[in-house]
C-alpha cells in the first residue's frame, strides 16, 4: 500500500527554525523530502514513507544507526494519542513489581510521569543530538517510540526482544490528537480548525502517519510473529483491563503466579495505572517530561466514542469508509461504543 498522492506546493520553503539544530545530513535529506503543513509544525516530511517532524527525524536517523537492541528489551509501540501512556504505566508496573511491590506507597508511578520511567527513543533518548549509552541501563530495560515498524532499528528487528503495540479507533485518535494539538500551540499560533485538520487526517498527514499504514506495519508482524509483537487495542483494553494485563504479563514472560492472582495484583496493577489515578496525580498535573509537552495535557477524557460529540454523520462515515478500505481487508476491525450516526 503506498503513501497518499499529494501535491507539494512548490512555493513552500523550508522553515528555518525547523532546521535549528538538526544535523547536516537530516537538513540534506529534508530538502529532498516532499512536505505539507504540519498540525503543530509549519511542514511535515514524507521521511521513509510516513510523515514526521525535521527534528525527530534527526533523532529517528540517530537511533537507527546507535540503538542495539538486547534480546530482553521491551518496546512499546504506539501511534501518539492510542494510550502510550497508560501501557508504559501497566508494563513498568507489570515487569517491576518483584522490586518494587504495587501496594507500595512510594511506588514510582506515584512519584514519576510514566514517561520519565519509559523513555521515547525520538523525543528523549535520542533527541536533541544525544546519543546516550544504554548499555549502562539496569534491566528490564522499556523504551517507547511512535516510529512506524519498518523504520525501527535493524537490531530490534533481527534481536529476541519484544515489541507491544497499542492501537485506538482513529476516529477517537484523530479527536484526541487535535486537541491535543491545539492545546500545545494555543499559546504561540491559532488553534487548527477542526475541519482542515480532519481533512489532512483523512490524506494519512499527520506525525508518523497515515495511520493505516503504521497499524498495518506491526499488525501484519504480529500475524506472522505473534511471540515477537503482540497487537492490542484500546478498546478491548478498556472493555476487560485485567484480561489484558494478564495476557501482558503472558507475553513479556513474567506470568502471574497462582498466588499473585489470588492476592488481587492484577487488579491492584489495574487500579494504579487506571486514568483516573494517573491523571489526579500532581506528578501528572504539572511539570514537562517531554520537551514541549505539559504532563497535564496527557489526560483529557480516555473514552470511547467522544467522537460522537464533534464530527459530523458525514465525517464519521468519510473516515470508516478509509478504515474500511485501508484495513478490512488485513481483518482489522476496532469496537467502538458508538457506531456512525
Amino acid at each position: 500500500m503506498g503513501s497518499p498522492q499529494i501535491t507539494e506546493n512548490p512555493t513552500i520553503a523550508v522553515d528555518e527554525d525547523e532546521e535549528n539544530g538538526i544535523s547536516a545530513e537530516c537538513k540534506e535529506l529534508i530538502h529532498g523530502c516532499r512536505k505539507e503543513k504540519g498540525w503543530r509544525t509549519s511542514f511535515l516530511y514524507e521521511f521513509q514513507g510516513f510523515w514526521c517532524q525535521p527534528k525527530k527525524i534527526d533523532a529517528i536517523l540517530s537511533f537507527q544507526k546507535h540503538y542495539l537492541a538486547r534480546d530482553c528489551d521491551v518496546i512499546l509501540a504506539t501511534i501518539p494519542k492510542s494510550g502510550t501512556t497508560w501501557i508504559k504505566s501497566l508494563t513498568f508496573a507489570i515487569m517491576n513489581r518483584n522490586n518494587v511491590p504495587v501496594s507500595d506507597g512510594n511506588h514510582p508511578l506515584l512519584a514519576s510521569n510514566p514517561h520519565d520511567l519509559v523513555p521515547f527513543f525520538e523525543y528523549k533518548l535520542y533527541a536533541n543530538n544525544q546519543n546516550p549509552n544504554l548499555s549502562i541501563l539496569p534491566k528490564p530495560r522499556i523504551f517507547a517510540t511512535h516510529i512506524p515498524f519498518g523504520s525501527l532499528s535493524e537490531s530490534i528487528k533481527s534481536s529476541d526482544c519484544r515489541i507491544v503495540y497499542v492501537c485506538r479507533n482513529p476516529l477517537d485518535t484523530f479527536i484526541s490528537s487535535w486537541h491535543y494539538i491545539n492545546q500545545l500551540g494555543r499559546e504561540s499560533r491559532p488553534p487548527i480548525p477542526l475541519e482542515e485538520a480532519f481533512d489532512m487526517y483523512c490524506k494519512g498527514v499527520i506525525g508518523y502517519g497515515p495511520f493505516w499504514e503504521h497499524m498495518l506495519g506491526y499488525w501484519k508482524e504480529s500475524q506472522e510473529r505473534p511471540s515477537k509483537v503482540l497487537f492490542m487495542t484500546y478498546e478491548d483494553m478498556k472493555e476487560d483491563a485485567m484480561s489484558h494485563v494478564k495476557m501482558l504479563a503472558n507475553f513479556l514472560g513474567l506470568p502471574f503466579s497462582v498466588e499473585e492472582e489470588k492476592q488481587g495484583l492484577i487488579e491492584e496493577i489495574v487500579k494504579l495505572c487506571s486514568f483516573k489515578k494517573l491523571k489526579d496525580l500532581e506528578v501528572n498535573q504539572n511539570g514537562k517530561s517531554i520537551k514541549n509537552f505539559e504532563n497535564k495535557h496527557l489526560f483529557r477524557k480516555g473514552e470511547v466514542g467522544d467522537w460522537v460529540n464533534y464530527l459530523s454523520p458525514s465525517m464519521g462515515h468519510q473516515l470508516s469508509k478509509i478504515m474500511d478500505e485501508k484495513l478490512g481487508d488485513f481483518g482489522l476491525k476496532f469496537k467502538v461504543c458508538s457506531t456512525v450516526p
